[in-house]
């Protein structure tokens, strides 16, 4: 559970940061400042993550 637990914090930030610079609200000299499809790629990575972070925790409650 602790391994997909990880993953998934992994997945939200790094999918954050992705939205952050495909809107523009993280400047720096990245090919990914200011593209809209980044922004997207982040969504689908924070979706990911919560869905794991649910999938997690539902395995590890008793008698589920």
């Amino acid at each position: 559970m602790r391994g997909r637990l990880i993953t998934a914090a992994s997945l939200g930030v790094l999918g954050l940061i992705w939205i952050g610079q495909g809107l523009g609200l993280l400047r720096s000299s990245s090919f990914m400042t200011d593209e809209p499809f980044w922004a997207a790629v982040g969504a689908v990575f924070v979706v990911a993550g919560v869905l794991l972070a649910v999938s997690a925790w539902r395995r590890s409650r008793p008698g589920a």
